[in-house]
């Protein structure tokens, strides 16, 4: 197991998630959702901004018209973000009824077409009643059900496969995704052994690797297209959560992790960047409907 993690800000986010590369920014944005926190990390001049929320955030990603989505916890809603302003939520683009009680967002991505895919789950961690939803031009659908802890997604690069965690189940799904946003033949990619930690967040780099963040696994590993292992990279924290490309070329790693738990962990929380040979690619803005 390589060593290649550097850690970038002590931020201590209690439940860091959700990082993402924002070229109109320049700035990788991430969220902490238990400390119901947003931050922003400009790596060209090291500018660092946080911002406290009204209600925890799962999520952002860049939408098409400009600004970002916004996965809070009661919904989903618009949200532009200024680094010296900070952030602005506008219309609701969900239901505020549609989640039921006690269940909130976690994780998600664009795919090449714009649409929206993202995760639901009960907050308390104990009912098997989590969902994998899709939002686009034709409304909110419910695409799988029955997750216990929600967590990835992440699309291959060539858009034919969605990869999808149920982190309790210590388990990696994949789907075929059709051009027109369907899902079948869904089947385990990969699942780890009991006591080696859970899969959490993860992506995909311009080779079809798969980088998955392993929650109580101190590490974050690529695995080949075909659901083997190729390497792992250790990490000084025993939780990390979630990894995106970033960087001008998209080749940089960047990881996001958790303090909650770790008391004993002086870096628990922090956001680290991982040496990489291959990128990423760039993402697809979020077309949604207006």
């Amino acid at each position: 197991m390589s060593r290649d993690a550097t850690a970038l800000w002590e931020v201590n986010a209690q439940l860091g998630e959700g990082p993402v590369w924002s070229p109109a920014h320049d700035a990788l944005l991430f969220v902490d959702i238990l400390g119901a926190r947003l931050h922003a990390w400009r790596p060209a001049d090291d500018t660092r901004r946080s911002w406290t929320l009204s209600e925890a955030c799962c999520w952002l990603l860049p939408r098409d018209t400009g600004g970002f989505v916004a996965g809070l916890r009661s919904g989903v809603v618009e949200l532009d973000v200024d680094l010296e302003q900070g952030p602005r939520p506008g219309k609701r683009l969900t239901p505020i009824e549609w989640l039921p009680e006690g269940d909130r967002l976690n994780d998600a991505k664009s795919d090449g077409h714009g649409r929206l895919w993202f995760g639901s789950m009960d907050d308390a961690e104990v009912h098997a009643g989590g969902y994998l939803y899709r939002l686009d031009g034709r409304g909110l659908v419910e695409m799988d059900s029955d997750y216990h802890i929600t967590n990835g997604p992440a699309i291959s690069p060539d858009g034919a496969t969605l990869y999808h965690n149920d982190s309790a189940r210590q388990t990696v799904f994949a789907f075929d995704l059709s051009a027109s946003g369907e899902l079948s033949r869904k089947r385990e990619h990969i699942r780890l052994a009991p006591g080696s930690g859970h899969p959490d967040g993860m992506t995909c780099d311009r080779e079809g690797g798969l980088w998955l963040a392993i929650w109580d696994g101190q590490r974050v590993a690529r695995y080949h297209p075909d659901g083997s292992l190729d390497r792992e990279v250790a990490l000084p924290v025993s939780r990390p959560t979630s990894c995106a490309f970033g960087g001008e070329a998209l080749d940089r790693l960047f990881v996001t992790s958790a303090a909650i738990g770790c008391a004993d962990e002086p870096l628990a929380g922090a956001l680290f960047e991982i040496a990489v040979e291959v990128g990423g690619s760039a993402q697809t803005p979020l077309s949604l409907p207006v």
